[in-house]
């Protein structure tokens, strides 16, 4: 049965990694793993009861992840509504390539450890349209926004999918977390920005930049709004209740702010509004445009994960590497590497399952750095990675030849930092 297991994986996840090729979006093949394997799990349970409980058991921690990303969506969708982010458009006053580079890599660094890494690239990316009409100048500064989002990300427990995983099941501490891995992160991005003095498109002066004409409160809106999702891990300090009900009352706070910018009363479910042709508020508008596909892709490769260790298999895995002598620096750091090509979130997932290291040890901060810079080595080893592909048609071949290297001086620079630590 493990076999079997693990060959649906294998093929699943192939799929996945080829959906570009095979014209299908990847929740498809990430749905059919997760109930192909539960069903074959269930097939050969010895007792259907017990099975539910612990279906139960993986499905309400994959939630809280899920549902915690939800809210996050939520958030930034509400903010983008009121033109929140052009006020961060607005600020940016710079005339050479390389003052940009630095502003927008700085910009990324800073936003993807509070909105996440995704979000913050496709934002930086908008905005760099508007401001960069030269595209091969563009696609280059989307590179180094990949590179900035992900290390970003990496040191905020709400910057990534995978330290929001760790931080849900309790692995890393926000404080701690920020104080292992930020200069490492820093040191991530600062080596490609040095290598980027030295390369020619960034000596170029940009044109005039354009008025930005935006909404009234976009600026209250905009600090509203980052300032609710900070808030989120102190609510968790306070209350000690899971991080996703710190987001579900960031949330509830941020629509009553929009409901009443947006001059409407205060009538948060009401679906008649849309149905009779009439305005529809902030809230609603901003649920309804959640990344759903994503939701599911997780949700799919999450509960996958989930049944190999209900078979035990991850964690024979880890005592594997460990019997075997690999250091936990060095499995670490090629899962880092390894997670350029496959998506960090099941490496993640499968590594909280291997190790028992408690709250907040070396190892579990190491994996969160890893895995969230690692996939900027390659364009498809990140979710910032091939959103930026998509919006700029960025090709595989061009992202190897001028921006993987960088990744990788940045990663290996990184990794030296937290080690020396």
């Amino acid at each position: 049965m493990e076999l079997t297991l693990v060959l649906i994986f294998i093929i699943g996840y192939t799929a996945i990694s080829f959906e570009h090729a095979l014209k299908i979006d990847k929740l498809i093949p990430a749905l059919l793993m997760m109930t192909l394997s539960w069903a074959l799990i269930a097939f050969f349970a010895q007792d259907p009861h017990v099975l539910g409980e612990h279906l139960l058991h993986h499905f309400g921690k994959t939630t809280e992840i899920l549902i915690f990303l939800m809210g996050a969506m939520a958030i930034v969708e509400m903010i983008d509504y009121f033109d929140g982010f052009k006020s961060v458009q607005a600020l940016i006053k710079v005339k050479t390539a390389y003052q940009l580079l630095i502003v927008v890599s700085v910009l990324a660094f800073v936003l993807s450890a509070i909105i996440d890494n995704l979000t913050a690239t496709i934002v930086l990316i908008s905005i760099l349209r508007k401001m960069v009409p030269d595209k091969e100048l563009r696609i280059w500064m989307a590179g180094f926004v990949i590179i900035a989002a992900n290390a970003g990300g990496a040191w905020s427990p709400i910057g990534d999918v995978t330290t929001t995983m760790l931080w849900i099941a309790g692995k890393v501490s926000s404080m701690k977390l920020i104080e292992h891995i930020f200069l490492p992160a820093v040191v991530t991005l600062a080596i490609p920005l040095a290598i980027a003095t030295k390369i020619s498109i960034f000596k170029t002066k940009l044109p005039e930049r354009q008025e930005i004409t935006k909404s009234k409160v976009a600026g209250f809106i905009l600090i509203s709004g980052l300032a609710l999702i900070i808030f989120v891990p102190i609510f968790k300090t306070i209350t000690h209740l899971p991080p996703y009900m710190g987001m579900m009352f960031s949330l509830a706070v941020f629509a009553v702010i929009g409901e009443i910018a947006s001059k409407r009363q205060l009538n948060l479910s009401s679906l008649d509004e849309q149905n009779q042709g009439g305005h529809t508020g902030p809230t609603l508008k901003a649920l309804s445009k959640i990344e759903m596909p994503s939701i599911l892709f997780f949700l799919g490769i999450l509960m996958t994960v989930a049944g190999m260790e209900e078979l035990g298999m991850i964690e024979q895995l880890g005592e594997n590497v460990l019997a075997a002598g690999i250091s936990q620096e060095v499995y670490i750091t090629f899962l880092g590497l390894a997670s350029a090509i496959i998506d960090n979130v099941p490496l993640v997932a499968a590594s909280i399952g291997m190790f028992k290291d408690g709250m907040d040890a070396d190892a579990w901060h190491f994996i969160a750095y890893t895995a969230g810079t690692g996939g900027s080595i390659l364009i498809i080893g990140s979710a910032a990675g091939v959103v930026a592909m998509g919006m700029e048609n960025i090709g595989f071949g061009w992202y190897l030849k001028r921006i993987s290297l960088l990744a990788l001086a940045g990663y290996i620079g990184g990794v030296l930092t937290f080690l020396l630590l």
